[in-house]
């Protein structure tokens, strides 16, 4: 099992964490994702990419948001309760980081 928790704002990474997630749910494993703070909103209305050329902006926001829609079909994604609670968003469902944690125990860890 790969687990990510997702913190960053920044799309760059974001999209760096939800690749990972998709790559082991095609490969046949089971991969969940905890949605922080910083990801929440990033998640559903990503910033700017500041690495990112300008021409190829538009384009690597279209691959964000497939990337993402791919992750929520294929992966368990939920957002952290305390986040989804202080900043309003709440398009996921929620689970608390300790439980997360007890679920995904064993797994391979990533932050992002």
């Amino acid at each position: 099992m790969l687990a990510a928790i997702l913190e960053t704002d920044d799309p760059e990474r974001l999209y760096m964490g939800l690749s990972l997630l998709v790559s082991a749910a095609s490969a046949g494993e089971e991969a969940r994702a905890l949605v922080g703070f910083g990801a929440l909103r990033a998640l559903f209305d990503p910033p700017p990419p500041t690495h990112v050329i300008e021409s190829e902006r538009e384009p690597f926001r279209a691959t964000l948001s497939a990337l993402r829609d791919t992750a929520l079909a294929t992966c368990d994604v939920k957002a952290c309760a305390a986040a989804a609670q202080a900043t309003g968003v709440s398009r996921l469902a929620t689970i608390s980081t300790p439980q997360f944690l007890k679920e995904t125990a064993g797994a391979r860890l990533v932050f992002v």
